[in-house]
């Protein structure tokens, strides 16, 4: 077994970044993004040199893989998702993701793609995707939303058919879900209602500080539609058991969420028999009192912000070279070239996007979230 970040290949139209996580019987896993670099290139243009170059690493670098989710990152949702939708509705092999979070090279569009090999997959009835190895069954969901009065209602119609969906499938949002995110349209404005509904669902569904929350992102993100106030994609792990999951905390750097209203975990780590999965949450800028460490200064919260998620990685025994993805979120666009600079100094191999994306607290100019791998034995539990 072996984890591996390449040097990122690029081409004319296209730069690509690929994580390798190779297990010689079992299943293997991989993140690739991929960054149109031409902004002079129309939408289209860029939209189909991303998908070629897809489907050459496909057949070279990532042969024999599925994919299992892909993200789309656009600039200009309200043109561009029906164009999208319409090229990849042959190819729709996976659970998708939509949000207008515009790549912040200067391009319209860039991609996440997770892909595996030796699962089986299918998209079920209720719109969830499955992933299936062994005794455990992922459960995949891209770009859920409704049109209620309001994001208040919107969040609380999303979880509550998010949790029938669970319930459908053998399980339980507070057994099973590993990892939420929601893209709140206006966050600013409309993430109190995110937060006052997942709050009230929540307790419904004995997740709460006794208890334990979910791994979350709650950030600004666009549908195509602008009544879609939130969106939310979702991953869940049927036949798991209650002691493979572990959350982490970092209290010396990070305090628990709901000391300031809301409910997250700030990371998850999920034991197989062969691996473990970290997810952290997005993170920013924060002191182990709630407070923002800061304001004002990009160079500064960045740096925190690594300190942050480093905390939590060591909790998990990973560091940063056990990740095999990186999302950036930036408030204000002008802080993208100090920022890409640091990271390609510091994370210059592994797989990354930089997007246009406020965070839920205004004081925050830059949020991460990311997700890794590392090999871990536990003979009691059943591989990947």
């Amino acid at each position: 077994m072996n984890s591996k970040k390449q040097q990122p290949l690029k081409s004319e139209k296209t730069l690509a970044e690929i994580f390798k996580y190779e297990v010689a019987d079992g299943v293997s896993e991989y993140h690739l993004m991929i960054h149109a670099i031409q902004p002079e290139s129309t939408y289209e243009e860029q939209l189909n040199a991303i998908i070629d170059t897809y489907y050459q690493l496909r057949e070279k670098e990532l042969q024999g893989t599925v994919a299992i989710f892909k993200r789309y990152f656009l600039s200009d949702a309200s043109n561009q998702a029906d164009t999208l939708l319409a090229l990849t509705a042959e190819s729709s092999d996976c659970a998708l993701s939509i949000v207008e979070q515009p790549p912040l090279n200067g391009t319209k569009v860039a991609v996440w793609i997770y892909l595996q090999t030796k699962v089986q997959t299918q998209m079920l009835h209720n719109g969830l995707f499955e992933v299936k190895h062994g005794p455990y069954r992922h459960l995949w969901g891209g770009s859920s939303f409704n049109r209620a009065a309001n994001s208040e209602y919107q969040t609380r119609l999303l979880l509550n058919d998010y949790v029938m969906q669970l319930i459908e499938q053998g399980c339980k949002l507070a057994a099973n879900c590993i990892r939420t995110w929601f893209f709140v349209q206006n966050v600013d404005v409309n993430y109190a209602g995110v937060v006052k509904a997942r709050n009230e669902v929540f307790v419904t569904q004995n997740l709460t500080e006794k208890t334990h929350y979910i791994s979350s992102t709650g950030i600004g993100g666009r549908h195509a539609d602008p009544k879609v106030l939130v969106q939310m994609d979702t991953y869940a792990v049927g036949g798991i058991k209650p002691e493979q999951i572990h959350f982490l905390y970092a209290p010396t750097h990070l305090n628990p969420t709901y000391e300031y209203g809301v409910s997250f975990e700030r990371g998850t780590y999920v034991d197989y028999g062969d691996r473990r999965q970290v997810f952290i949450s997005g993170t920013a800028s924060i002191n182990n009192k709630g407070e923002v460490v800061y304001p004002r200064e990009i160079r500064k919260q960045t740096e925190r912000m690594w300190e942050n998620v480093e905390a939590l990685l060591k909790e998990a025994e990973c560091t940063f070279d056990d990740m095999g993805q990186m999302i950036v979120y930036l408030r204000d666009i002008a802080d993208y070239t100090i920022v890409k600079e640091m990271y390609d100094k510091r994370f210059p191999c592994t797989p990354k996007v930089f997007v246009h994306a406020p965070v839920c607290r205004p004081g925050w100019l830059i949020e991460m979230e990311c997700m890794g791998v590392k090999t871990c034995e536990n003979k009691e539990y059943a591989p990947y």
